[in-house]
């Protein structure tokens, strides 16, 4: 009878032989140790903290979740009065300085401006800069247009006043000259102005919508009430300058160059509770850069023009150069409600994790405890195959 194979022999086939031939199975080993049973009981705890109090109390583990989809329209209402040397007096409704009437998600606000008026289309000396101060025409290039500058090179080179001369431009003539900005803003009373946020939100995978006018509020109180953190959190009709203020910034001095501001609508709503609380945080912060030792470029403005003919049938236009805040409305936020499917998944994620519980003490006992070699002998028990053990025996009465 030819002899079974040796699991001594040295080299891989061991580990195959071990790997084919060889079955493990857990043994369930009672041992009375303070430290072990503290232990175990300590990790269990710390998982049942972890699923109970984060998973489903925190985390709302119970729970499916959708996106909130969202629209936003504005409407500003304020009214200024400026008296300048180039306007005279004038009056500033909405129409004036919202610019355009109406953007998605935002809306912006004009606080100061440069104006250049009764523009014609001509030739004229440019702005004198490094570029354009010129001594003869031959300092002045010819058909070559710079990205900087306000026109055609023509390649004259021509009074700009009694003192200075500069390169000579076919454009809107006079050009605009906006190396000095207004001072304080023109418009520096737009902070009294207000603004209605009409928010409309949609979780749609609960069939669930909301808008941020809450069903409590009635005309009356829209007619009067502002946004106050403390007194008025759910009025949707906001005062310029606290929005700037919430987010650590002077309205003045922000109105003289311009900058963006970002108006956060939040909507987090457990939709197992009654579709009364769920109701919108406000929080208001400013986007653009105001580092002012690292600020290139900074505020916010653009360039606009309104045209008209002259007595002489002229085209002529008044180029404005518009600063002003940017307001974005963001809006973003979940909704969460019941359901069995996650629910039954993070119980049993929960359950398997208290298996980490046992590896965790077996490392313990097994391996740093005093005891662990006396705790391995009990725990650990190497079976002989039972046919080999019978053929074993048997041999050895034959041999009697």
């Amino acid at each position: 009878m030819e002899n079974q194979p040796s699991v001594k022999e040295h080299g891989c086939w061991q580990y195959v032989y071990i790997f084919m031939f060889e079955y493990s199975t857990p043994k369930i080993v009672s041992i009375k140790s303070k430290k072990a049973g503290v232990v175990n009981r300590s990790i269990q705890l710390l998982i049942l903290i972890y699923v109970i109090g984060w998973v489903f109390v925190w985390q709302k583990g119970y729970q499916e979740f959708d996106k909130v989809l969202s629209s936003v329209s504005t409407k500003v209402k304020g009214v200024a009065k400026t008296n300048g040397s180039k306007l005279g007096v004038r009056i500033w409704d909405v129409a004036d300085y919202v610019i355009p009437p109406q953007e998605e998600n935002s809306f912006f606000v004009m606080t100061n401006m440069l104006l250049t008026m009764n523009q014609k289309q001509g030739q004229c000396p440019e702005v004198p800069s490094v570029t354009t101060i010129c001594q003869t025409d031959n300092d002045c290039s010819t058909d070559v247009p710079d990205i900087h500058s306000s026109g055609i090179p023509t390649g004259r080179c021509v009074f700009y006043n009694a003192t200075v001369k500069t390169c000579e431009v076919f454009a809107w003539c006079p050009v605009e000259s906006d190396t000095v900005v207004p001072k304080p803003a023109l418009l520096g009373v737009a902070e009294n102005f207000t603004v209605l946020i009409k928010n409309n939100i949609r979780y749609p995978k609960f069939n669930f919508t909301k808008r941020n006018i809450l069903d409590t509020v009635n005309t009356s109180y829209l007619s009067k009430c502002i946004f106050n953190r403390k007194t008025d959190p759910n009025c949707p009709i906001f005062r310029l300058r606290d929005i700037v203020m919430e987010a650590n910034a002077d309205f003045q001095e922000m109105a003289v160059q311009g900058g963006v501001m970002g108006i956060q609508i939040k909507w987090d709503c457990d939709l197992d509770k009654s579709a009364s609380k769920c109701i919108p945080e406000y929080s208001f912060r400013r986007l653009d850069n105001k580092n002012e030792e690292h600020n290139v470029a900074p505020g916010y403005n653009f360039r606009f023009a309104k045209y008209y003919k002259d007595v002489n049938n002229t085209e002529t236009r008044t180029l404005i150069k518009a600063y002003g805040i940017r307001f974005e409305v963001l809006v973003f936020g979940q909704a969460g409600k019941f359901n069995i499917i996650p629910t039954m998944i993070n119980i049993g994620s929960g359950l398997a994790l208290l298996g980490v519980a046992t590896v965790l003490c077996d490392i313990i006992v097994l391996y740093l405890l005093k005891k662990k070699y006396y705790y391995r002998e009990k725990k650990y028990k190497y079976v002989e195959d039972y046919e080999l053990g019978i053929n074993e025996q048997d041999t050895y009465k034959t041999s009697q």
